[in-house]
């Protein structure tokens, strides 16, 4: 049931396995007449009395067939006296049976990104006749465009080019989130890997999970995947691959691990259609003999991963009472989007209006990072501290775990099965095509009407970048007050996570291609503070986290970090707010500042221009005379030079300001020179003509 009030159509509903199973259940106690209590559906006994429908069951009683409805589906999607609703995949799709799980772990220490050598290979293998296909997935091009989808997919027995194992490698990824496409084994030890592009594109090849049998321990393996897209990766700045042993989790409880050597990211001969392609090359030694083990780009989180967590909050009579789980709407193959409303159930004498919060996550299916920080925002939101109860007490928070949930599915990276990216679409009146942003846009709109939403947060991945950072809007050419207000969140955050959130790496503006997407939107139709939060894929290069990856603990914390962040932004005693304000005013002055002082070619004239268009706060719109401009320059790079916030000062707690001498004094040492260079100008301007 969608949270709109439209009615939704159900018409084009595919039978389930549920449904099916009732036939072959009937047809079994026909042919053995030993049952007195069958069920089947009208349309099984092809009865003319009845009409066709799968909601019509007969009960066999007393030697007649009576008819009876079929008891309710659960309306929400997640029941506590039933299973999960099943997961639908294009039809096409072929679908392993077994289920992959994996233990939720920690490393005991960071884990270190990889430095290169220098002496990382490249290999390029030429197409070869004799090298022997391993893994082959059904074309999944068979047809132009999603069609409809059915429960587990194409049920037809799964084939594998290879059925004599001896010391070959085995893969497999036609389970939920896997995308691999090909493996060819090029060497004795050396395999080299096609990933899928997204369903219905030719694109967006970035994200990688599969499955390797058959290993062997002590021997060193070489993988290449042949066909990343982007010039740019972070496997150029030190990330590893993960890895996960079924072996070790069983024995040692050890998950997913940051492994690999000689790991190298770069430029290949595969390109088609004018475009280049890259690979990503790695060696490896699996810990055991016969082992079944993982590879994937990031912490895999899957859509069933979502309906277990959301059954266990649903099933939980504590947790239960404030957060109310609906279903949004429905994708195009019949997926359900989940919408979370958590707030802490209202009075009767309570009349004041809450207050909105808006998160959403997994536009994008391969940014599984985006789960684990709404996982670990759930988790302490949910949980039983003051502070969290404080913020259920203070706003009602609306959360879309999995926006993109048959994207997430078929372990696509970027698009849904429509083909494209459904955060350039949030604008979109096509309903049917993007249902999921369309009701996204929909509910927060009808939302808007009823109370403030002062924060809209959409959680992604970041492919280039190490830390997490955020991208606002820009508010310049509206107001100045809202230039500044709408970065003081992120620099909150940034004080609170120093260690992982990086506010010099945030940015706010606009670009014509981001117009579509939910930041922008949702900006436009008047959320002031308007976010993307971007957590890195690899690691951080701040603080004591310097050098190393991210693990799921590491996401996870953010959620509690926005949390704590959301409480200092809404705090009754605004000292933190004003603090951050009055620190955004004086970096903007430096910014401005330092534009002047950076470009040695400027002229006396185009140095006053730009000081009358800098910040109200310089006082340098009061004056035209250039040499009465240039020293008050002068008078302010003396007066503020002791008042500098470094990098490291900006991105510490508000008491740590207080202690940093030294940094002020070294800061103050590149500001002496600028200030002598202007003096020089000055002496220059003032010196009479001879």
């Amino acid at each position: 049931m969608s949270e709109d009030s439209e009615k939704e159509d159900y018409s084009d509903r595919t039978i389930s396995d549920e449904d099916e199973s009732d036939e072959d259940t009937f047809m079994k106690f026909v042919s053995e007449d030993i049952h007195q209590c069958a069920l089947l559906t009208a349309d099984s006994i092809s009865d003319p009395f009845f009409p066709r429908t799968t909601q019509i069951l007969l009960e066999y009683q007393l030697g007649r067939w009576v008819p009876r409805l079929r008891k309710p589906r659960d309306l929400y999607g997640v029941s506590s006296s039933g299973p999960l609703s099943p997961t639908r995949w294009p039809y096409h799709c072929e679908v392993v049976d077994e289920k992959v799980q994996h233990i939720d772990w920690t490393p005991s220490y960071p884990e270190p990104v990889y430095i290169p050598t220098g002496l990382e290979m490249e290999p390029l293998y030429p197409n070869s006749k004799e090298d022997t296909v391993v893994y082959l997935a059904e074309d999944a091009y068979k047809e132009p465009c999603f069609v409809y989808s059915r429960v587990g997919g194409n049920r037809t027995p799964l084939k594998q080019p290879v059925d004599n194992y001896d010391d070959t490698l085995m893969f497999e990824a036609r389970f939920e989130s896997g995308n691999l496409q090909k493996v060819v084994k090029v060497a004795e030890y050396e395999y080299q890997l096609t990933v899928r592009p997204d369903l219905f594109t030719n694109r967006h090849t970035q994200w990688y999970y599969f499955q390797v049998t058959n290993t062997q321990a002590g021997i060193v393996y070489r993988f290449t995947i042949i066909n990343f897209t982007k010039p740019a990766s972070l496997y150029n700045r030190g990330m590893r691959p993960l890895f996960y042993s079924e072996k070790e989790a069983n024995t040692h409880n050890i998950g997913w691990q940051r492994i690999g050597d000689q790991i190298k990211y770069y430029r290949n001969n595969q390109g088609q259609d004018g475009r280049h392609c890259f690979s990503l090359t790695w060696t490896f030694q699996f810990p055991h003999n016969k082992d079944t083990c993982y590879f994937a780009h990031c912490y895999p989180y899957t859509y069933t991963n979502l309906q277990e967590y959301l059954s266990s909050i649903n099933n939980d009579p504590v947790r239960s009472k404030f957060c109310k789980i609906r279903v949004l709407c429905h994708t195009i193959a019949r997926n359900m989007v989940y919408v979370l409303t958590i707030t802490s159930p209202l009075k009767n004498t309570d009349t004041r209006k809450r207050k909105a919060v808006i998160l959403t996550a997994r536009v994008h299916p391969g940014e599984t990072n985006s789960s684990w920080i709404i996982k670990g925002f759930l988790d302490y939101i949910l949980g039983d501290s003051s502070d969290a109860q404080l913020l259920r007490d203070t706003f009602i928070f609306k959360v879309v775990p999995m926006l993109n949930p048959d994207g997430v599915i078929v372990g696509n990276y970027r698009c849904s099965l429509a083909g494209q990216d459904l955060n350039r679409n949030y604008t979109s009146l096509l309903k049917e095509s993007y249902p999921s942003v369309w009701y996204t846009r929909n509910m927060i709109r009808r939302l808007m009407e009823k109370r403030e939403v002062i924060l809209y947060c959409d959680l992604h991945g970041h492919s280039k970048k190490e830390n997490i950072f955020m991208y606002g809007c820009d508010s310049s050419g509206r107001c100045k007050a809202l230039y500044l207000q709408q970065r003081i969140f992120p620099l909150m955050l940034s004080k609170n996570c120093p260690d992982k959130f990086s506010f010099s790496a945030c940015k706010f503006n606009i670009q014509k291609s981001k117009e579509g997407t939910g930041r922008v939107v949702m900006w436009k139709m008047g959320i002031r503070n308007s976010f993307t939060m971007e957590a890195t894929f690899c690691g951080s290069t701040l603080g004591n986290k310097r050098g190393t990856h991210f693990n799921t603990k590491d996401l996870e914390s953010m959620g509690y970090h926005f949390c704590d962040s959301l409480l200092d932004y809404c705090d009754p005693d605004r000292t933190k707010y004003y603090q951050c304000l009055k620190e955004l005013e004086e970096m903007e002055k430096h910014i401005n500042l330092e534009k002047v002082l950076d470009d040695s070619d400027t002229s006396l004239k185009e140095i006053t221009l730009d000081l009358e268009s800098s910040s109200r706060g310089s006082d340098s719109s009061e004056s035209n005379d250039s040499q009465t401009d240039l020293l008050k320059l002068s008078s302010q790079i003396k007066n503020k030079k002791k008042h500098l916030k470094t990098k490291k000062e900006r991105n510490s707690t508000v008491e740590s300001h207080q202690n940093s001498r030294e940094e002020e004094q070294e800061t103050s040492a590149v500001y002496l020179h600028k200030y002598k260079e202007i003096q020089h100008i000055l002496d220059t301007t003032q010196k009479p003509p001879s």
